[in-house]
């Protein structure tokens, strides 16, 4: 079965932290064995990991013998029947820069704790593996504790919905998504239940194949059937006191969500000014805030929610500030005194599968780096410092950018005439190739005649065309 990330992105991509990635220069069995029970024991729920056979620790390519491979994929096999329970990672051998290279995908796997014996040797004790930052170690008294209290517990997106089946999966969505991260796999030559198995978000027997919720929540049309309010919710307030607002809700697979939510709070909320400085040639350029703090505040909230809570990502954007709202609060150990340190660590992730779609997406590095990378951006721009709140039972995360000093006491928040519906219609027609207007209408509840308005002014801009017939035919992206 083939990994949807190509050996390149591992080596040269940056897209997956190191501490995920274990680089063998050849085959050793028994280090080999140790890597694939921790990162089956996913203690920080960083998702798994994966280990390359063929690379070096400096990344040279130093490739397999043709000749070994079928020897090593068996001695693999036999190894996951070593691991207790027996765990079965993903296999591929593949062709880089004319060598080749055997990559193991070994996702969290679904009954940890897992044990591996300490050697390959006749009557070797077994024990329990862990990972600590990029190496694989025997956990301590504490940390054997922590994991076994951890039995059987796998995060939310990593589950299977037992409420709704692979068919309520969507082929197109999957199509564009390998597209957009310029997977290897090809779906064109994969049946549907093996293209899922591949981006593992489907588990169980072939009688029973279930969707996992990362699945539902990434290539489902309406997620919300499945899951708990798992949409975006912006007000854009036009006065103090609160009584005059605007709401709009991003619904859909949350990538799509994010993108949208975007682009209506960069239209509603940001502002830009130029300043001509006598000193110097260049003028300054400020804004209202700063997209790049937006964009990581909002991810970080989609990425960092519980989807188990009635509660969705909240954005309020007030007069003088936007707060973004998610639920509950961070993972220990942040609290409300650290969370506004200059160095805030925490390596345990809530979701761990939703990250990684994100970052091969681009949406999120996943590194650790989100506070530091919104400070950094404020303080660029000449705004206030961020301020991060929680309380006493973390029951909320509050991601606090104030405006620009520059901008205060002015009124910006105007009301939005039809916001963004061009938008919203297009990146429907992205997603959904050849879909005919009554589908557009149905999934973005946009009134008829604004619609055919819209469609029309995509059309006269050469960004949609339709294609076929009245009836049979369909709107598509031009250049797509």
């Amino acid at each position: 079965m083939a990994i949807p990330i190509s050996v390149k992105q591992l080596i040269e991509g940056n897209l997956i932290e190191s501490e995920r990635i274990e680089l063998k220069k050849g085959f050793n069995p028994e280090a080999i064995l140790h890597s694939m029970c921790a990162f089956a024991n996913d203690f920080n729920n960083w998702g798994g990991g994966y280990i390359l056979l063929g690379v070096s620790d400096n990344h040279d390519i130093i490739g397999l013998k043709e000749k070994q491979v079928d020897s090593i994929m068996k001695q693999l096999l036999n190894l996951s029947n070593k691991v207790q329970y027996p765990y079965f990672p993903i296999i591929e051998p593949v062709r880089h820069s004319g060598k080749i290279v055997i990559v193991l995908y070994c996702p969290g796997g679904p009954a940890r704790p897992y044990k591996a014996p300490k050697s390959l040797g006749k009557k070797s004790e077994y024990m329990y593996y862990i990972r600590h930052s990029s190496a694989t170690v025997i956990t301590n008294t504490e940390e054997e504790k922590e994991l076994i209290g951890m039995s059987n517990q796998i995060p939310y997106d990593d589950r299977i919905n037992p409420h709704a089946s692979i068919e309520d999966l969507d082929l197109q969505l999957m199509k564009v998504f390998l597209r957009d991260i310029n997977s290897n796999l090809n779906p064109n030559t994969l049946s549907f239940e093996d293209l899922c198995r591949s981006l593992n978000i489907v588990d169980g027997p072939k009688e029973y194949l279930k969707p996992k919720n990362v699945g539902l929540l990434m290539f489902s049309q309406n997620p919300e059937k499945y899951i708990k309010t798992p949409w975006i919710e912006v007000t854009v307030f036009h006065d103090r006191v609160g009584d005059k607002f605007e709401e709009e809700k991003f619904e859909g697979p949350i990538s799509s969500q994010i993108k949208m939510a975007l682009q209506y709070i960069r239209n509603a909320a940001i502002r830009e000014r130029v300043q001509k400085v006598n000193t110097q040639a260049e003028a300054i350029r400020f804004f209202t805030y700063p997209y790049t703090a937006i964009e990581e505040s909002l991810v970080n909230a989609v990425y960092h929610k519980s989807y188990e809570i009635d509660a969705p990502v909240e954005v309020r954007i007030e007069l003088d500030r936007i707060d973004i709202i998610s639920y509950p609060g961070p993972l220990p150990p942040l609290n409300k005194d650290n969370i506004n340190d200059e160095i805030v660590i925490s390596k345990r992730y809530r979701n761990r599968r939703i990250g990684d779609f994100l970052k091969e997406l681009r949406l999120t590095e996943g590194k650790n780096t989100g506070f530091r990378k919104i400070r950094a951006a404020m303080k660029y721009n000449g705004s206030p410092k961020p301020v991060f709140i929680t309380d006493e039972e973390r029951v909320q995360f509050i991601t606090r950018l104030l405006i620009h000093p520059d901008f205060e006491n002015e009124p910006l928040n105007e009301p939005l005439n039809e916001p963004l519906k061009s938008d919203q219609i297009f990146e429907f027609i992205k997603l959904n190739p050849n879909c005919k207007r009554k589908d557009i209408e149905k999934n973005t509840k946009i009134p008829l005649g604004t619609l055919k308005r819209y469609l029309q002014e995509l059309i006269g801009d050469g960004k949609i065309k339709k294609e076929g017939s009245d009836k049979t035919g369909g709107y598509v992206i031009i250049g797509e």
